[in-house]
């Protein structure tokens, strides 16, 4: 029996591939992009229309200094409605940062505009996906990356674990290597889990989910009693200085 291969790239992996989900943060604000980054978890990121508007500066530079963060896929979105100006958008937005994906919102023109794009080998990201049948046009289409929104389906009812569900058990066996179910609008940290559980190559995630994620109060309360601890013991606390000081002067 063959065993999978994880691996980790700037989001040429196939869907195939990937074993593990990995995550990207959903926001338009560099500054929390600096602030998560530093934790060592993210793998790209996710820019809207919405978002972008929310910040000071111009939005280019804004994207790539995101890109410059995560150093991996972070999708920019086209605002046109009609095919051709999706497409146009889509190729002026790759000249921002060799991490760019074009996001492209998903109608006729969207599949048209990804098809295009995805011919001329762009990435892109179909977003507002929210049934297996879309997923599966968009897929068809060439799409990197399908985005669907598990926030958004919960707000009007609809079991959003069903449908991610759903459309990862129809990509996978019709052969769409390429497509990366990418889950999105996620509102707290279950969201989080169900698309870890369902097999989402991809989960983005606002700041807000991801410092939920990280809080538990038992693990604040451990660490202040570790570490009260530690500290009714000053001859531990100077043996550890001095050890990371020679450890310090070895690796010079």
């Amino acid at each position: 029996m063959s065993t999978a291969t994880t691996t980790r790239s700037s989001g040429s992996e196939t869907a195939g591939s990937v074993s593990r989900m990995r995550l990207f943060i959903d926001t338009g604000s560099v500054a929390e992009v600096e602030e998560l980054a530093a934790w060592g978890v993210l793998s790209g990121a996710t820019t809207n229309p919405s978002l972008l508007a929310k910040e000071d500066g111009d939005p280019g530079d804004i994207v790539r200094r995101i890109c410059d963060l995560v150093d991996g896929p972070t999708s920019a979105e086209v605002v046109s409605a009609d095919a051709r100006g999706m497409v146009a958008e889509g190729r002026a937005l790759r000249t921002l940062h060799e991490h760019i994906v074009v996001k492209v919102p998903f109608s006729a023109a969207g599949l048209a505009a990804t098809k295009e794009l995805s011919a001329d080998g762009h990435p892109v990201n179909m977003t507002l996906v929210f049934t297996a049948n879309q997923a599966l046009l968009s897929a068809e289409a060439g799409a990197t990356y399908i985005s669907c929104f598990m926030g958004r389906l919960d707000d009007i009812s609809v079991d959003s674990a069903e449908v991610v569900r759903e459309i990862v058990e129809t990509l996978r066996p019709g052969g769409y290597a390429q497509a990366q179910v990418l889950a999105a609008s996620l509102r707290h940290p279950e969201h989080l889990k169900t698309a870890a559980r369902l097999g989402c190559e991809v989960a983005t995630v606002p700041g807000k989910v991801l410092r939920q994620a990280l809080d538990h109060p038992l693990t604040t309360a451990g660490i202040e009693k570790f570490t009260a601890d530690w500290q009714s013991r000053p001859e531990f606390a100077r043996w550890l200085e001095e050890l990371v000081s020679s450890a310090q002067v070895a690796g010079r």
